[in-house]
């Protein structure tokens, strides 16, 4: 198998921890060897991580893809409203492709990226859609697909996102603000409805959608708190507090980098003075929903619910597929499927072997998919960015839908969409 070389533009929790580091537990198999990052600690930090010559360091994607090609693939994991240049200029300099999701935060430029993909079909073009890649919502397609229980007829889907988590990513972060990146729905969850299109095996035909930013706002603001968390005298009792979540309890690894680059407890505190990080979540420039419910109707006829909320203990998706002869209930975090076959008594219960990689065993799947696809030229990808353009197109219209409070049928708004970008 060939050593593939890949290089990154982003050296945020994406592109430092979840998918680079496959690299240095399987070098046979390929190895980072550029960096394309515009904060300096981050480009440093990476740069060691993955030992990388000096001449290969780049402050932005434009310094990088002006070169002559230095690698085999990119993998491109910066903000999302600047992922289609770099995936476009990259595509035309002959790099293999894996995007983060979302495509782009604009949907002309995510159906323009699927026929970019069309355009360069003999090089590996993916994204990000995780899900796909991992086993337990692999054991969930064998089940649709062994129709064991008979047809499947309708879907339950939750995203419980996490109060802590959504405080930190769509309050305090980088995702906070639609119109400097995107929508909840498109930035939290294309690929859940990704996934939902996977299981039904048929393009989606209706949305409808609704939902608010209720809680987390300046109205629930009270005099008694601070702008910042670590002044303020509601530490104890505040549920959202900064000081809590980064400081006292015991967060996954990536949400603590994103708010240093090295963060021990000095360097934490510090951050939350006057960070980003720090501020109330009730003093924050956030605009995205914080509760959204969609119903989508399959051109299969087989219907969903797909509900994401911020008011949630644990971050973790659960489902519940039902079938003509029987049911299927899920909760990925905790790895669990049980199955009930009607006219029974029993359960079945599984528990999907996983990998030590994030996404529920997702990452490392991926990356090792986009490598191997590379190297051997063959087989049938799980995602690429032409499959991926389905799932965008109902994020962005599910969002249209919440804010229009209509039924979108999205053919229609998929060739609206197409018809005026082939007028630009």
């Amino acid at each position: 198998m060939k050593k593939v070389k890949i290089a990154v533009v982003g050296a945020g929790s994406r592109g430092m921890y979840a998918y680079a580091p496959y690299l240095l537990d399987n070098p046979e198999l390929g190895e980072i060897v550029a960096i394309a990052e515009p904060i300096d600690e981050k480009r440093d930090l990476f740069k060691n991580k993955y030992n990388l010559d000096s001449k290969n360091i780049f402050n932005s994607w434009q310094d990088l893809l002006a070169n002559d090609k230095i690698a085999d693939a990119i993998i491109i994991a910066n903000n999302d409203d600047s992922h289609f240049e770099p995936a476009k200029l990259a595509l035309e300099k002959g790099y293999h492709v894996l995007l983060e999701k979302p495509m782009s935060n604009d949907l002309n430029k995510v159906i323009s990226l699927g026929e970019l993909a069309k355009q360069y079909n003999n090089q590996v073009f993916m994204v990000c859609h995780v899900l796909r890649y991992t086993p337990f919502f692999n054991e969930l397609k064998k089940i649709v697909e062994s129709k064991e229980l008979g047809e499947l007829i309708s879907i339950q889907h939750n995203e419980n996102i996490g109060y802590w988590h959504f405080a930190h990513s769509y309050v305090r972060g980088n995702w906070r603000n639609s119109i400097e990146t995107s929508p909840l729905i498109l930035a939290k969850s294309c690929h859940d409805l990704d996934i939902l299109l996977w299981l039904v095996d048929s393009p989606g035909e209706y949305i409808s959608s609704f939902g608010n930013l209720s809680h987390l706002t300046s109205a629930s603001f009270k005099t008694s708190m601070k702008d910042h968390c670590v002044k303020c005298d509601l530490q104890e009792t505040c549920p959202y507090s900064a000081v809590k979540i980064y400081l006292e309890e015991d967060k996954i690894v990536r949400s603590l980098n994103a708010v240093h680059p090295h963060p021990t407890k000095y360097n934490l505190k510090k951050a939350l003075q006057n960070g980003p990080y720090g501020r109330c979540v009730y003093k924050c420039d956030n605009n995205v929903v914080d509760h959204m419910v969609n119903i989508i109707e399959f051109k299969n006829k087989v219907t969903a619910t797909f509900n994401l909320s911020a008011f949630t203990q644990e971050c973790s998706r659960t489902i519940k597929l039902m079938f003509s002869h029987g049911e299927v209930g899920g909760n990925f975090t905790q790895n669990i499927i049980d199955i009930h076959k009607f006219g029974t008594n029993t359960h079945t219960i599984i528990n999907p072997k996983l990998n030590q990689s994030g996404h529920g065993g997702g990452d490392y799947s991926l990356i090792k998919d986009f490598i191997s696809s590379i190297s051997s030229n063959d087989g049938e990808l799980k995602t690429t960015a032409i499959k991926s353009v389905q799932s965008h197109v109902m994020a962005f219209a599910a969002e249209y839908s919440r804010i229009s409070h209509k039924v979108i049928n999205l053919s229609d708004f998929y060739n609206d969409i197409k018809e005026n970008i082939n007028k630009l």
